[in-house]
């Protein structure tokens, strides 16, 4: 009788397959096979907050499929993801399959290689029951907030919201900074920067205005800046100090949950939901040319920064021979994590760092390929030698005027030959040779005006790591949690920033009045850091539950007498569209599927239509405008205005620029560095540089 291992994905499910070869069959789980009920909170919140778990709706073949295949085992492995969600999942399997869970019939694998899933077979335990305990408090206390508050929300706002306990903290955030970018008020603050050459050479360099008389000094106001500048009049430059030392600089760590969804979406623009997707291809394993199917990077939900003995040192291969010893670190690098880190498994990293992402490129997609190679040349970079900058430092005195000019090059580049996370670009202006005595010729020097800035708005990558900052949620829960806001349309994108809603600002300050804690971040990361003590055991889930749905449950009570009868109404968002049926002014409503215009003679007109982008573009059919449009995903693509007659559409983005070769007939298309003509038989493109 063949040995059953049940993992969560097909693909994942093919990789191991591969590596245990017979007398083993490999099935899938296809994730969770049992929840919690859709219809109803199936949470018995007086007898222990006893959890009420059905079968999927759906899943009733597959369950059927996996019970058969479980009565011809000779023994069942339950290989689920290794973290709290798949331990989860595999004690619904044993409940499901009548497993008993004081077997030892739980593996995990924080790589889908041989090495890895040998190591996991021959390493088997019990389900550990924290873990799965901490799984299900998380789920109950999401289904108490959500299936309590939300209905509180349908009645006084508008039916179809949800309030969850991470997603109103993350919509708070982001009302909160915009409520700051709005209240903002400029100071205004001068600099003067002067231009300069030394006697040794004729290149201009820069020094900026630092000090007067010996004390530091900042500029306010023009007649403050005028009255320095008065004072250099005819005054002779002299160099008073030169400082020279060496600068180490270190290389990042290898990526976490967190930082890998930043960087990609600080890098190629990824969203969180589409970073974790690719990541977990990678995972689960991709078929390779000339090597099957193959786990490429190790478990990607972890927020530990610990690497393993054979990685460092098959790191240490790789670096040695591509870049010689000196690239090579002389002790290894070790990264501490957080303190509330959880260190179950690895920093993300590829599985077999020989195997680099150009010898795989011509076997991932485009978007998996751009993952891989982030996530390699970030763990090779972490374990090479730091970079060495020669740095200077000059001190310039003008008749008490203090100037300062730095300079940087680079003396050995260490791992940034491969990999930087962020380009500074004042460690390659370099200064000529000044040495203290100096007289320095003057070129120019001016008063330069400035303003202080709105604190910018949140990108993904930024969310996320505010998000990390304030202990809010766990590295599982960051891309779902964005999905969720912008979905419900609580915050929208505005290019890669996200800005809330009327519907966002309305519903959190209710939230506020209400039930401050639901969205207080420090209350939050309180319960968050509570959860995590049920993972391991200092906790008992149902008290951590008791203790928070007492005080829940009277104030959603306060709440509801508090606002009897009343209701709160969504601001419209003014526009310049007049109504063609009576030409009145048009306003944005939100409404459940979105956004849409709206007559503001309602209830005497009722005229309602969508809201049209017009992208300036031709369309190449038939030379109509092209609009952007969306899918019934919410995907972004372009078409015709005329659909249905005409029937062009692409996800490439229209621009105004006229094809040279069509001349007016059509408009250019981007994607990838490069324009083009969709105009059939045209054939015209051109390379374009990214910004």
């Amino acid at each position: 009788m063949p040995k059953l291992v049940i993992v969560e994905s097909p693909a994942k499910a093919k990789t191991i397959k591969k590596y245990l070869g017979g007398g083993y069959e490999v099935v899938a789980s296809m994730g969770h096979i049992r929840d919690l009920q859709k219809s109803k909170i199936s949470v018995d919140l007086e007898n222990n907050f006893e959890p009420v778990y059905v079968d999927i709706k759906g899943k009733e073949d597959l369950i059927a499929s996996l019970k058969k295949q479980a009565q011809k085992a000779d023994f069942i492995f339950l290989a689920t993801d290794p973290d709290r969600e798949g331990e989860a999942i595999s004690w619904h399997l044993a409940q499901m399959l009548n497993l008993s869970t004081d077997v030892a019939n739980r593996v995990t694998f924080n790589e889908i290689t041989k090495s890895g899933v040998d190591s996991g077979m021959t390493s088997p335990r019990i389900i550990d029951i924290d873990l799965v305990n901490a799984q299900q408090a998380r789920r109950i206390l999401d289904r108490i907030v959500g299936y309590k508050l939300s209905p509180f929300l349908w009645k006084k706002v508008r039916r179809g919201l949800s309030a969850g306990r991470v997603q109103s903290v993350a919509v708070a955030l982001i009302v909160e900074r915009e409520k700051k970018i709005n209240e903002f008020k400029p100071e205004e603050y001068w600099s003067i920067d002067a231009k300069m050459t030394a006697p040794s050479s004729k290149k201009l360099f820069d020094a900026s205005f630092v000090s007067l008389d010996g004390d530091k000094k900042e500029l306010h106001t023009k007649s403050e800046t005028d009255g320095v500048l008065k004072r250099l009049e005819n005054a002779e430059y002299i160099v008073t100090d030169v400082k020279k030392s060496v600068k180490r600089k270190s290389p990042a760590p290898p990526f976490t949950t967190s930082t890998l969804q930043q960087e990609a979406s600080k890098r190629m623009g990824f969203a969180a939901a589409k970073t974790m997707k690719a990541a977990q291809a990678l995972y689960e394993g991709v078929d390779i040319e000339g090597m099957g199917a193959v786990g490429l990077i190790t478990y990607m939900r972890t927020d530990s920064l610990r690497i393993s003995d054979e990685a460092r040192t098959a790191a240490y291969e790789y670096i040695g021979g591509k870049y010689g010893r000196n690239y090579v670190p002389s002790s290894p690098k070790i990264y501490k994590a957080k303190s509330n880190s959880q260190d179950a498994h690895e920093a993300i990293r590829p599985s077999t760092p020989g195997i680099t992402p150009e010898s795989v490129k011509s076997s991932l997609p485009a978007e998996q390929y751009k993952l891989y190679k982030l996530i390699w040349e970030r763990f090779i970079a972490s374990q090479m030698a730091n970079a060495l900058l020669d740095t200077v430092s000059v001190s310039i005195d003008a008749n008490g005027c203090g100037f300062k000019a730095t300079g940087y090059s680079v003396k050995f580049d260490g791992f940034t030959v491969l990999y930087e996370e962020q380009k500074n670009e004042e460690e390659t202006k370099i200064l000529p040779e000044i040495n203290k005595g100096d007289v320095l010729k003057l070129k120019s020097i001016n008063g330069n005006q400035h303003f202080t800035q709105a604190p910018p708005r949140y990108t993904e990558a930024t969310l996320i790591k505010a998000l990390e900052e304030n202990g809010i949620g766990r590295p599982s829960t960051y891309a779902p949690t964005i999905s969720t806001i912008i979905n419900r349309l609580y915050v929208e994108r505005d290019g890669k920033q996200l800005k809330p809603t009327g519907l966002g600002d309305v519903t959190t300050q209710l939230m506020k009045d209400h039930f401050r804690n639901i969205v207080d971040a420090k209350f939050t990361a309180s319960m968050e850091n509570n959860l995590d003590k049920v993972e391991t055991g200092e906790r008992k889930w149902v008290e951590i539950l008791d203790e928070f749905y007492g005080e829940f449950a009277e104030t959603l009570k306060k709440a509801e007498v508090s606002m009897e009868g009343k209701r709160v109404k969504v601001p419209d968002e003014e526009t310049d569209e007049v109504c063609e049926v009576c030409g009145k002014p048009m306003v944005i409503k939100i409404g459940r599927f979105g956004k849409f215009l709206a007559c503001t003679g309602f209830p005497d007109c009722t005229n309602t239509k969508r809201i049209i982008k017009d992208t300036g573009g031709i369309c190449p059919k038939c030379g109509k405008k092209v609009l952007q449009k969306k899918s019934k995903k919410g995907k972004k693509y372009f078409g015709c205005e005329d659909n249905p007659n005409c029937d062009f559409m692409t996800w490439d983005t229209p621009v105004s620029d006229k094809c040279p070769k069509c001349g007016g007939g059509s408009t250019l298309f981007k994607k990838s560095g490069r324009m083009f003509c969709l105009k059939d038989g045209c054939g015209y493109e051109i390379s374009v540089k990214k910004n």
